[in-house]
């Protein structure tokens, strides 16, 4: 299908971090929009001004630009733009689509309660909706308090929505709501109508949980002559238990994330897959493959259920994928000073040899400490098994003598060393390879123990064999 001229919003509330949903609501409409040469637009919904704090709006920024989910106009801000929604009312007023409301928080609370007891659910009653003008112009005199009510039409609401198809709503289901408070701040379905419409926004792509909302809104777009968007609404992202992700699922924030030591490109491909299926069994993508690969009608109406560990393996196949110096580049993002003092090249080759072995940048920190520092202690499950007494430290002694005469220090040198010491002792190969890693890097497992070799050098690998051999079995 062509667009012409399509813009999509990403809309967040900066009551918190940006989320794994709000980030893949965020994403759909940027490959949307970058698949259809459309603008991508960003609009913080910071009407709640007890909730809403500028050191959110700036974490949501932070994490859209971490995630390579550029913007293409300048950032809205809902709560600068209070005369317009102002205007709308009186515009609805005018029209007779709205009116006052001066019912109390009392009699609404009595009417909510009536209806909780006789079973059915509550609608407001309408009491306010055809009130006389003049009493009408006598309560305002009077400094009666009122809220702004819509006046919904008989008949029915419906959208056709691009994942879950036609829907359909009797008006009958949805009461006269509320579109200002008793204070005159308007609300959520009143300002995001006028919002899209005045950004000229074409698509809606959202949460399913917005459904219900969608009705509401087509009312006053329709009652203020506004042109409709398409609209397309997410499935839900589900924790392992099947309910809703939430905090006791574990980390739900990018920001987390990206602390974690998660690359932005696994993250954002991990998210692609929830909930959108490309039509074949790749995979791993790019995010320059995703957007030509993505189709809003390829997305599913199931909800997703997120996986830590896909989310792992995803990670660890784009690590891989990059090179050393992309990996440094990247940890540096995060942490500038880390392996500064190092000499960069001996970095990077270690880089390269442990990228296969992690699932994350902070896998990568942490697991290659072994390549500049001699063991401060060893695994206690590694020791019991496989360096369990003193016959060990004779076999790890004649290594270490055989090594000695070693003039061409490489990979295969080093493994025909072993294994003849191995032949002579009759015994596997495994019997020296295990307790010479202990004994190197200080745990029972790693890369290539002989590439390892390789990189430490001779002058580490001999010094930490004498170390290990005086101070094992503890």
């Amino acid at each position: 299908m062509k667009y012409k001229k399509l813009r999509v919003r990403f809309a967040p509330s900066p009551t918190g971090q940006l989320h794994l949903g709000g980030a893949r609501t965020a994403l759909f409409n940027w490959l949307f929009a970058r698949k259809h040469g459309g603008k991508f637009l960003i609009r913080i919904e910071d009407t709640d001004k007890l909730r809403s704090k500028q050191e959110f709006t700036d974490q949501i920024c932070d994490s859209l630009k971490w995630l390579g989910l550029d913007w293409d106009e300048e950032i809205v801000y809902q709560s600068t733009r209070i005369d317009l929604y102002k205007s709308a009312i009186e515009k609805l007023l005018e029209k007779g689509n709205a009116y006052r409301c001066f019912c109390s928080k009392e009699k609404i609370a009595e009417e909510r309660k009536q209806a909780e007891i006789s079973g059915s659910g509550y609608y407001y009653s309408g009491t306010c909706r055809n009130l006389d003008e003049k009493l009408v112009q006598a309560n305002i005199k009077n400094g009666q308090p009122f809220s702004m009510r819509i006046s919904v039409p008989e008949g029915y609401t419906e959208f056709d929505d691009k994942i879950y198809g036609n829907i359909r709503v009797n008006n009958k289901e949805i009461d006269d709501f509320i579109i200002a408070r008793t204070d005159g701040n308007p609300v959520y379905n009143l300002v995001v109508a006028i919002d899209d419409n005045d950004m000229k926004i074409t698509n809606i792509i959202r949460g399913e949980d917005h459904i219900s909302n969608t009705a509401k809104q087509l009312l006053i777009y329709k009652a203020l002559n506004y042109p409709i968007p398409e609209f397309a609404h997410l499935p839900m992202i589900l924790g392992p238990d099947k309910k809703r992700l939430s905090k006791r699922h574990g980390a739900t924030g990018v920001q987390e994330y990206r602390d974690q030591g998660y690359l932005a490109s696994a993250l954002i491909n991990y998210l692609a897959l929830l909930g959108w299926n490309p039509g074949t069994e790749q995979e791993i993508f790019p995010p320059d493959e995703l957007i030509k690969q993505f189709s809003i009608e390829r997305v599913q109406k199931k909800s997703a259920v997120f996986d830590e560990r896909k989310l792992q393996w995803m990670s660890g196949q784009h690590i891989y994928k990059k090179s050393a110096s992309e990996i440094l580049n990247s940890i540096r993002f995060n942490d500038p000073d880390w392996r500064k003092s190092d000499d960069e090249h001996y970095v990077l080759k270690v880089i390269e040899l442990m990228k296969e072995r992690v699932k994350s940048l902070r896998d990568m920190q942490e697991m290659t400490g072994m390549f500049f520092d001699d063991p401060l202690e060893y695994d206690e499950k590694a020791l019991r098994k496989k360096w369990k007494d003193n016959t060990i430290n004779d076999l790890i002694a004649k290594f270490e003598r055989s090594l000695e005469k070693i003039e061409l220090w490489d990979a295969e040198q080093l493994e025909i060393v072993l294994r003849n010491l191995a032949e002579r002792e009759d015994i596997s190969a495994g019997k020296i390879i295990h307790p010479t890693r202990l004994a190197l890097s200080g745990t029972g497992s790693g890369p290539s123990l002989f590439d390892m070799m390789v990189l430490l050098g001779k002058e580490t690998c001999l010094r930490r064999l004498q170390k290990a051999n005086k101070i094992l079995p503890y």
